[in-house]
């Protein structure tokens, strides 16, 4: 699905690039996930990183994994988490689409998976993580992420803005119309997204619960809200729904809905969707225009900008009448019913916890990608020469073209 929605959006000497890059970062991070990818996440370690238990996946079987579900297998958990893994990169790549080096791309996300993605997904999700507020009651921030918030969508999103002011704009930025050669992939590709983020956020459940049903109701609530207020603002501003905007609204809603589908009822679903329907958009049309970079397909303004509101909204809507754990686990504390006066305003309340575990997401993931993208440039550099950048990649990059037209 992400695919295929990033193909369309490139220009088509550029699609199997795009196409070519999601499938090398699908089979290298597999590769990492055997290895030591899975045991860096989810077995015991420090606050911040794993140890080597189920390195290359020794022990992982039909067995359950105790510390996250007795009902499902370790195998099975494994693979599911692979997906987080492998989509979270392959994201980063729409920001610098049309003009990294398919090498630089596969050293940068070997890199960047030790250095950003493996320490923060054990921090917010791992049994003993650092931020993980629903079963470590040591955890120093505790923060909630049922889905991906800030583990998928803001790692990948602020570090697509950080690497493509690295790469710089594509030549012709600005002087030449860059628009989406095929809106028909487009569209496919975002179908595609919006069924399988059924299985992103429901399945983040592990199981076919009551949790589980919010999170597909929530889903699909703020998805289909967001789609068409991002729509109707086009609508509104240019005199024109796109579809373009539809499927740009759809994704936004999904990454929005993201962290928080399992903890909202659906009135905090249509809040959080008719935010994404706006904040996202004003972030890739404005906020782009203002700034000036160049972030070839709105990953920043999508993901990153998405993936902080649904992080933050998450902590101002979260509820135990959805979710019980909120009331069971670390977080209870934060209930506002048990604080009294000023500690509802400043202290530790949900809101803020979200604030602080936003805050450390955006350092690791800027930080982390500025030193390995430097690294990678000085190293193998990052950008195609400025000849192949105007024939295109496929044919250079891949010997290919995507479209035969004599």
């Amino acid at each position: 699905g992400l695919a295929l929605f990033y193909g369309g959006l490139v220009r088509g000497k550029n699609v199997l690039s795009i196409l070519a890059q999601c499938l090398g970062i699908a089979g290298l991070v597999a590769i990492l996930w055997w290895a030591v990818g899975y045991s860096l996440v989810f077995s015991h370690g420090s606050p911040f990183f794993g140890g080597f238990r189920f390195a290359f996946l020794r022990g992982v079987d039909a067995r359950p994994n105790g510390d996250y579900s007795y009902w499902v297998s370790q195998n099975v958990f494994s693979m599911y988490q692979l997906m987080f893994a492998i989509i979270t990169p392959a994201l980063i790549i729409g920001a610098v689409a049309e003009r990294m080096k398919f090498a630089a791309v596969l050293a940068f996300v070997a890199v960047w998976m030790f250095a950003v993605y493996f320490p923060l997904a054990h921090m917010v999700w791992g049994i003993d993580g650092w931020m993980n507020g629903i079963w470590n009651s040591a955890a120093k921030i505790t923060a909630i992420d049922f889905a991906g918030g800030t583990v998928v969508h803001m790692s990948s999103g602020w570090s697509a803005l950080v690497l493509c002011v690295l790469l710089g704009p594509r030549l012709g930025f600005r002087k030449e119309v860059m628009a989406p050669h095929s809106m028909v992939l487009c569209m496919v590709g975002a179908g595609m997204l919006w069924v399988g983020w059924y299985g992103f956020n429901a399945g983040s459940a592990l199981g076919a619960d009551g949790i589980a049903a919010n999170a597909f109701m929530t889903t699909t609530l703020a998805t289909a809200i967001a789609s068409f207020t991002w729509a109707m603002l086009e609508y509104a501003l240019r005199g024109k729904p796109s579809v373009l905007g539809f499927c740009s609204g759809a994704v936004g809603g999904l990454v929005v809905i993201t962290p928080a589908c399992g903890y909202v009822d659906p009135t905090g679903a249509v809040i959080i969707g008719i935010c994404a329907g706006i904040v996202p958009f004003f972030a890739c049309t404005k906020l782009k225009s203002l700034l000036g970079y160049d972030d070839a397909l709105d990953t920043f303004g999508v993901h990153a900008v998405g993936g902080t509101l649904g992080a933050f909204l998450t902590g101002l809507l979260a509820t135990a009448s959805v979710n019980s754990n909120l009331s069971l686990s670390a977080t209870a504390p934060l209930n506002p019913a048990t604080q009294n006066g000023l500690a509802k305003i400043i202290g530790h309340t949900l809101w803020l916890q979200q604030l602080m575990a936003i805050a450390i997401t955006i350092a690791l993931a800027v930080v982390g990608t500025a030193i390995i993208g430097a690294v990678v440039r000085g190293l193998i550099g990052l950008r195609i020469a400025p000849e192949v950048e105007r024939q295109g990649l496929d044919i250079n990059e891949h010997g290919e073209e995507g479209y035969i037209t004599s």
